[in-house]
């Protein structure tokens, strides 16, 4: 009898061990993947991203073209008034109220164009200055 009584222990304590195992991995996978922060309250693990995102600074107009406008204003791409076509540009200020009109769109998104152009951290006069670079108003 004590001989079926280690064996049993032992199977007893690997079938516990095995057990934990997966649980820690189902726990580990179960973890939520982001969370959400409010501006002026501590958010763990966020200092390197809101750092990198450049916040308290005006951004470069060219900086802004390149990084998130030249993909479609650079190409027209879906009917976008091309970087430099004062034309176009003019026709679009003359229909939506002038430079005002076209940052008004640009901050709400237009079309295909994404609110602020996928610049999320780029304040209205950041965009306004943007705008300018790419239309020559």
């Amino acid at each position: 009898m004590k001989m079926l009584a280690a064996p049993a222990t032992v199977l007893a304590l690997w079938a516990a061990s095995a057990q934990a195992a997966p649980n820690d991995e189902i726990a580990k996978r179960l973890e939520p993947v982001g969370q959400v922060c409010v501006q002026g309250k501590e958010c763990k693990g966020m200092e390197v991203v809101a750092s990198a995102g450049g916040a308290g600074g005006a951004k470069a107009p060219k900086d802004i073209i390149a990084k998130h406008c030249n993909a479609c204003h650079g190409t027209g791409l879906l009917g976008a008034p091309k970087i430099g076509d004062k034309a176009a540009w003019k026709e679009r200020a003359d229909h939506q109220g002038g430079l005002d009109g076209i940052l008004a769109k640009a901050i709400t998104g237009v079309n295909a164009m994404p609110p602020k152009g996928t610049c999320a951290d780029c304040s209205d006069d950041d965009l306004k200055g943007a705008i300018k670079e790419m239309s020559g108003l």
